[in-house]
């Protein structure tokens, strides 16, 4: 019975894995209008939520372990309310 348990933990597991590959994309370096290059990173899909980004308050880079710092509930620079729904567009 035990090594029943110990299958159905590892086939949760291994959902669990290929769910968060899914979760993320990946991103070329590039260099902004303003001269300065962004490294190659992975960042989560684009969606209608903040609460879900790595950087959100809360959450942590899986691939850097950093923790994140940004309020979602805040406004942003621009007065905008950057929470629900919104998405910044270029």
């Amino acid at each position: 019975m035990i090594w029943k348990q110990k299958i159905s933990s590892a086939i949760i597991v291994s959902m669990g894995l290929i769910n968060t590959a899914y979760a993320d994309n990946y991103v070329n370096g590039y260099t902004r209008k303003d001269g300065t290059y962004v490294q190659p990173h992975y960042q989560t899909n684009p969606n209608s939520t903040k609460l879900d980004n790595y950087s959100t308050q809360g959450n942590s880079n899986p691939y850097t372990g950093k923790a994140g710092t940004v309020d979602p509930y805040k406004p942003s620079n621009s007065g905008g309310y950057t929470g629900y729904g919104s998405q910044r567009r270029y």
